[in-house]
């Protein structure tokens, strides 16, 4: 495994992911919250940065591709946990935050299952949209601490949903790409 910029910069997202949790021990709010939404934008930057550098500087890595996609989806499931347990929120939004962790979930082990094959699973446009719908709801939901209007929550809840139906869309999508290789008789 090389150290580049970009993997460091993803290791380090992957650990920042138990830190949100972590600064509502630490901390009340606000400052939690200012902890919290300044670790996930971080996150957030560094997700998209050490995907550019690593493709403009030709740093790509074998092990960048391992875990970049774990680090997004540990800093975007603790995310979701952090917010449902801060927030009193009504059932229907926990149902969107429930069909996201079921979508990286179920991305992830179609992923795994399929292997080597998994480069017919290539990240696609909706999927990026998903992600940056993901992380901009998070983003003010997690900000809803420091700003507590009703206009907060209701855009943080807006986004939320829209995200968790990219998600649907998205999951859809990689799993009728992945059907080919998951029939018992190929044809």
């Amino acid at each position: 495994m090389r150290w580049t910029l970009p993997n460091i910069l993803t290791v380090l997202r992957l650990l920042a992911a138990p830190l949100l949790p972590l600064a509502y021990f630490l901390w009340e709010s606000p400052v939690a919250d200012l902890v919290a939404v300044t670790l996930f934008v971080a996150a957030s930057v560094t997700d998209w940065f050490d995907g550019y550098l690593a493709r403009k500087w030709h740093l790509t890595t074998r092990f960048g591709a391992m875990i970049d996609p774990i680090a997004d989806k540990a800093m975007v499931l603790v995310a979701l946990l952090v917010i449902v347990a801060r927030h009193d929120m009504a059932v229907w939004l926990t149902l969107a935050a429930t069909v996201i962790l079921f979508r990286e979930v179920f991305v992830s082990g179609l992923r795994e299952f399929l292997g080597a094959q998994a480069g017919q699973l290539k990240v696609t446009k909706l999927a990026k949209w998903k992600t940056t719908v993901q992380m901009v709801a998070i983003t003010v939901l997690l900000a809803y601490g420091l700003l507590p209007f009703a206009a907060v929550a209701f855009l943080g809840s807006a986004l939320l949903l829209v995200a968790a139906a990219l998600t649907l869309l998205s999951g859809g999508d990689y799993f009728i790409k992945a059907w080919p290789y998951l029939r018992e008789t190929p044809r």
